[in-house]
């Protein structure tokens, strides 16, 4: 099975490494899955990340997704939800360490004391968003198809989704959040998601080139950059207005009926999204944007950890495992496929704070929680 030169010795086929000049080199190579990661795969990237951080050799870093055509058009889907579910049921102890170890991950990328350069060419959603977002180079193509889906599945947008959707300008960040809605290139940009626009053509010639750069020069990266770069179609600023009279307001049931009750195509299509999503995780992720903003990233992330282990284990409303909200939307979406989850509760105006707040409480004394050294 032919590899690049691997530097990580396992999950080797879905991670595959090399240095060229310069530069650390990494494609996430599982495009039967849109790149979605496992577990395996978070490991690989962590152990190939803190082994060059040390690495005098490695003075910048580059990462892609191939897709079934070949490299780039695809980058990374998300985590391999598929896993949440089945470990879920067996109550597999592994779905806590995927957690722990990609929030992990998710800090190391945004603490990176080298360049790191993101080629976010097609799929960019969910995990793919947490090992793109920190980096300091985040390139997008007219391809790209960015989101964080997670009201889909009965989750929420987590992976730092918080910190980072929580500082889109104006209240695109719980637009984003709510919905899920798909944007490309030129709203990544405008929303502050993406930092530069590449012709999807030249995204082979500008990984290849990256290799030749004298990382020593000075400017030689943002040469490389602006050698590159394009225009994105501009984005529609009208919808900017909209987004944000809307989720202005101070709770999901004031949004959903203001959009409800407006006559306009856009509100009328946004009302309808938000009617499929889970009800009770709508209350959660307003809450979680909204309390982010004043976060740390290391800070959103313990409470990303925190949420997401009472996603699986809703104690506080006597539900657990196939009776949750995310194992019921994993199974409505990606497993049976029907598409017909039953959220509880099943209207917006049934959720009470009392439903909601539990999320937010730490399981764990800071002491012992289990991303408690992230700075």
């Amino acid at each position: 099975m032919k590899t690049e030169s691997l530097s990580t010795p396992h999950a080797a086929v879905d991670v595959l490494t090399e240095v060229r000049g310069h530069v650390g080199f990494i494609t996430l190579n599982r495009p039967q899955a849109l790149n979605a990661l496992s577990l395996g795969m978070i490991r690989s990237l962590t152990e190939c990340l803190l082994a060059w951080r040390g690495d005098p050799q490695v003075k910048a870093v580059a990462i892609r997704g191939v897709s079934k055509g070949g490299p780039f058009a695809a980058f990374c889907a998300g985590g391999d939800i598929r896993f949440f579910h089945q470990a879920a049921l067996a109550g597999n102890p592994e779905l806590e360490d995927f957690f722990t170890e990609e929030y992990g991950l998710n800090h190391l990328i945004h603490s990176y004391p080298k360049p790191f350069i993101a080629f976010m060419d097609g799929i960019v959603m969910g995990g793919g968003m947490g090992i793109a977002q920190g980096a300091t180079t985040r390139i997008v193509t007219q391809r790209t198809k960015m989101a964080m889906p997670e009201t889909n599945i009965g989750l929420f947008p987590d992976v730092g989704g918080g910190y980072f959707l929580s500082r889109c300008p104006g209240h695109a960040g719980e637009w984003l959040a709510l919905t899920g809605e798909v944007i490309g290139a030129a709203q990544a940009m405008a929303f502050g998601l993406a930092d530069v626009c590449f012709d999807p053509n030249q995204l082979l010639s500008a990984w290849d080139t990256l290799a030749d750069l004298d990382m020593n020069a000075p400017q030689a990266l943002e040469a490389w950059i602006a050698g590159y770069s394009i225009a994105a179609i501009a984005a529609n600023p009208d919808q900017a207005a909209h987004i944000d009279h809307y989720f202005a307001l101070n709770s999901v049931t004031a949004i959903l009926a203001a959009l409800e009750t407006a006559d306009d195509a856009w509100a009328q299509h946004t009302a309808a999204t938000l009617r499929k999503r889970s009800p009770l995780m709508l209350h959660v992720v307003l809450s979680q944007i909204r309390r982010a903003r004043t976060l740390s990233l290391a800070d959103d992330l313990r409470m990303e950890r925190d949420m997401v282990r009472h996603c699986f284990n809703t104690w506080h409303l006597g539900r657990m495992g196939v009776n949750s909200e995310t194992v019921e939307g994993i199974r409505a979406l990606a497993v049976d496929k029907d598409q017909q989850p039953k959220w509880q509760p099943a209207a917006v105006d049934g959720v009470t704070d009392a439903m909601v707040e539990p999320f937010f409480a730490s399981p764990w004394p800071a002491w012992a929680h289990p991303l408690r050294n992230l700075t």
